[in-house]
């Protein structure tokens, strides 16, 4: 199996709802609408063979008005050795994409540390909540949010840490 075999195969089954085709070293990439995640993610499990989720993130890009936040799935064929590469956008206002963990048991642990760092509320798992960061937390880290730290900190000189200065 090709990426192109591949791209054609989906673009034949889902159409307009898989956009933005891209192929970069080699991997296949696609963008799935929200409410199709879970039905193109089933078709590959069973019809294509992609049966491993190999990670489960989320990228944060405040400047994307409306679609700020990007669930990313890498999926992989371990038969025919095939990649591919999977992104969902939402909006930071309603961060809902449905859960894969029906799908793939391993996305449950995933996307609770996604959820946990970026706030993507996974619609239908089983256990969402906090799994690295406290549960009084009333924010997301990994979201790019806050400013960068204070440039003039003198406490956090590079010449304390070993990095810079006369040698």
């Amino acid at each position: 199996m090709t990426n192109e075999i591949l791209k054609q195969k989906l673009s034949e089954k889902f159409g307009e709802q898989l956009t933005e085709w891209d192929e970069q070293y080699g991997l296949l990439t696609a963008r799935v609408q929200t409410d199709t995640n879970l039905k193109v993610m089933q078709y590959l499990y069973d019809a294509e063979g992609f049966q491993f989720l190999t990670d489960l993130t989320a990228v944060h890009y405040p400047e994307r008005v409306g679609e700020e936040l990007c669930v990313v799935y890498h999926l992989h064929n371990l038969v025919a050795n095939v990649r591919l590469r999977l992104k969902v956008y939402v909006p930071v206002e309603k961060p809902d994409v449905y859960t894969a963990t029906k799908i793939f048991s391993g996305a449950n642990w995933m996307e609770r540390e996604t959820y946990d760092n970026f706030g993507i509320n996974f619609v239908g798992h089983p256990n969402l909540k906090r799994i690295l960061n406290v549960d009084e937390m009333d924010y997301f880290p990994m979201r790019k949010e806050y400013q960068m730290e204070d440039p003039t900190r003198i406490d956090k000189d590079d010449e304390m840490f070993g990095r810079g200065g006369t040698i």
